[in-house]
C-alpha cells in the first residue's frame, strides 16, 4: 500500500498548493494559469499509478502511466506515421476543405433567401446522422486510404462552421449596414469591410468546434476501413490483441494534438477579435 499512501500524500500537498495559488495575488498571472491544471493532471495521472500497482490490475485492463510511458517511448516511430496518417492527411486536409466549402456556401445562402430555406434545414438533418453511420459509406466511396478519412471530416466540420458563418452574418448591426449604404458600397464591400469582421466570432466559435470533430471523425472512419498504419486502425488492433498500453500511447497522441489544434485556432482568434469583449481582460 506504499503506492497508495504516497499518491494520497502528493494528492493533499498538489491540492494544497492548487488553494495556495489560486488565493495568491499572482492569481490572474499566466504561470498560474498553467501551473493549476498541470498539477492537477499529475495527480490523476500518480493516483492511477497507485491504483493500478495497489490493486494489480491487469495491463489488459488497465495499464499503468509508467507502462504507458515506456510503450510511447519504445513506438515513437509508429507513432508518429499514425499521427501523418490520421492528423496531418485525413484530419487536417478534411478540415481545411470542409471550412472553405462551409464558407463559400455561407456566402451563397446570405446572398440567396431560397437556399436560406432550403438547404439550412437539410445541413441540419446531416448533422444529425450518426457518424457510424456516414464513415463506412464514404470509405466505400473514396477508398482505404486517408481520402475517405477526409470525406468523413469534412461531412463533420461543414455543418458547424456553416450554421456559426450564416448566423454572424446576419448579426450585423443594422445601422452600421445602413452607414456602408450611404457611402454607396456594394453587397460584396459591405461584405469585406464590414460583415465578415464582425462575424468573426461566430465563424471562431465553428472552426473551434469543427476543430475537435475533425479529429474524432478521422478516427472513428479508420475502423471502418484503413491502411495498416493511422490511429483508429491501431487502437482497434490494439484491443484486439489486447495491447492496451499502445491503445493508451495512441490515445495520448490523439489528447496532444487535439489540444493542440484547438489552441492554435483560440490563439488566432485572440489575435484577429481582439477587440471583442469575450478577449479582453
Amino acid at each position: 500500500m506504499s503506492w497508495m499512501i504516497f499518491a494520497l500524500v502528493f494528492w493533499v500537498v498538489a491540492w494544497g498548493i492548487n488553494i495556495a495559488l489560486v488565493r495568491s495575488r499572482l492569481s490572474d498571472t499566466a504561470a498560474v494559469k498553467y501551473t493549476v491544471p498541470i498539477l492537477f493532471g499529475l495527480t490523476i495521472v500518480v493516483l492511477w499509478e497507485a491504483v493500478v500497482h495497489s490493486f494489480a490490475i491487469s495491463p489488459a485492463i488497465l495499464p499503468a502511466p509508467s507502462a504507458v510511458a515506456e510503450r510511447f517511448a519504445n513506438s515513437t516511430g509508429m507513432l508518429w506515421e499514425d499521427f501523418v496518417q490520421t492528423v496531418l492527411k485525413g484530419a487536417l486536409r478534411g478540415y481545411i476543405f470542409g471550412v472553405l466549402a462551409a464558407f463559400v456556401v455561407a456566402i451563397l445562402i446570405d446572398r440567396s433567401p431560397f437556399l436560406t430555406r432550403g438547404l439550412l434545414p437539410i445541413g441540419n438533418f446531416v448533422a444529425a446522422l450518426p457518424i457510424v453511420g456516414v464513415a463506412p459509406i464514404l470509405v466505400s466511396w473514396f477508398g482505404f486510404d486517408w481520402h475517405s478519412k477526409a470525406a468523413v471530416v469534412v461531412v463533420m466540420v461543414f455543418f458547424p462552421v456553416l450554421v456559426n458563418t450564416v448566423q454572424g452574418l446576419r448579426e450585423t448591426d443594422a445601422m452600421l449596414r445602413d452607414l456602408m449604404k450611404t457611402y454607396a458600397a456594394g453587397y460584396f464591400k459591405t461584405l469585406i469591410k464590414l460583415r465578415i469582421p464582425a462575424a468573426m466570432p461566430f465563424i471562431f466559435n465553428g472552426l473551434k468546434v469543427a476543430a475537435t470533430l475533425a479529429l474524432i471523425g478521422a478516427i472513428v472512419a479508420e475502423y471502418f476501413g484503413s491502411p495498416t498504419r493511422g490511429m483508429g486502425f491501431r487502437i482497434s488492433t490494439g484491443v484486439g490483441s489486447l495491447s492496451i498500453d499502445l491503445v493508451w500511447a495512441e490515445i495520448v497522441v490523439a489528447a496532444l494534438a487535439g489540444t493542440a489544434f484547438y489552441g492554435i485556432v483560440a490563439f488566432i482568434e485572440k489575435k484577429v477579435t481582439f477587440w471583442h469583449p469575450s478577449q479582453r481582460g
